[in-house]
């Protein structure tokens, strides 16, 4: 049986790329994307604004399922910003260490916490103004905020989102801030949270840093960095991650559109088997 072999794009082959079909390539990407993960959504387990910035500060240098596994019992003891702002760091200091950096990451919760209260009145606020004004929130985190709890377009440029979009070409820029920038200009501003869905779900599952799963890439004919990982089908889907290689994704309560298309929530922390 012959394998197919995904064709290069013109990107691809030593002819320069116009910006006409630079935007129609990228969106054409975007809409294969949602096809491919039509349920993609936050990874991280939230219920308010005030849990969405806890946990996105708190996923900082590890992975959303360690957060997932850390917050109930976070948010049992310290359920509204004036608990966490006058919680014992020690305490929560314990609670949080799983997930590294416990105490640098105690400070910035407990301080934004202070910062909700003091200059907010208990509430996340809704403006990236005033978002990045909290203590370890950052760009990246107040689009996660912005997007998810408040439903206004923002592109998460996280680790995933800069090597996808370097890939395939859709900006050289290294710096975050630009990359967000020359990215949004490729798409109309409604698309821009469910983009950074779709892109970062790909980069956890088959667009992997070290070995991507070239051969089991749905949008392969389209991406100009094919042959950088694993082309050979059999080989690529055994690199396959979370529920595109059969195990749990990240969120311990994923929404039901998810558990619908056959996702399993992750284990609780703790959990064997």
């Amino acid at each position: 049986m012959t394998k197919k072999t995904p064709v290069k794009p013109a990107a691809a082959a030593g002819k320069p790329e116009s910006r006409t079909a630079l935007v129609r390539r990228a969106r054409r990407i975007n809409r294969e994307l949602a096809e491919v993960y039509p349920y993609a959504h936050p990874e991280l387990d939230f219920e308010n604004p005030f849990q969405l910035v806890v946990a996105t500060v708190l996923s900082a240098q590890t992975t959303d399922l360690r957060v997932n596994q850390t917050t109930p019992g976070l948010f049992a003891k310290y359920p509204t910003p004036e608990d966490l702002a006058s919680a014992n760091p020690e305490e929560v200091e314990e609670i949080l260490r799983p997930c590294g950096f416990f105490r640098a990451k105690t400070r910035s919760v407990i301080g934004l916490s202070k910062a909700l209260v003091e200059q907010f009145g208990g509430e996340v606020p809704g403006k990236l103004e005033d978002l990045v004004k909290l203590p370890g929130v950052g760009r990246k985190t107040a689009f996660v905020v912005l997007g998810n709890a408040f439903g206004r377009p923002g592109i998460t440029v996280d680790t995933h989102f800069q090597r996808l979009v370097r890939r395939w070409r859709w900006t050289e820029e290294t710096d975050p801030d630009k990359i967000e920038a020359a990215v949004g200009a490729l798409f109309p501003k409604s698309d821009w949270t469910d983009l950074s869905h779709h892109v970062i779900w790909h980069g956890r599952r088959i667009c992997h840093a070290r070995k991507p799963a070239c051969g089991a890439c749905p949008i392969a004919p389209l991406c100009p960095a094919y042959g950088e990982g694993e082309t050979d089908p059999e080989k690529a889907k055994k690199l396959l991650k979370y529920e595109k290689g059969g195990f749990p994704g990240q969120r311990l309560n994923p929404p039901q559109a998810y558990l619908e298309a056959g996702g399993r929530p992750a284990p609780p922390l703790g959990a064997t088997g």
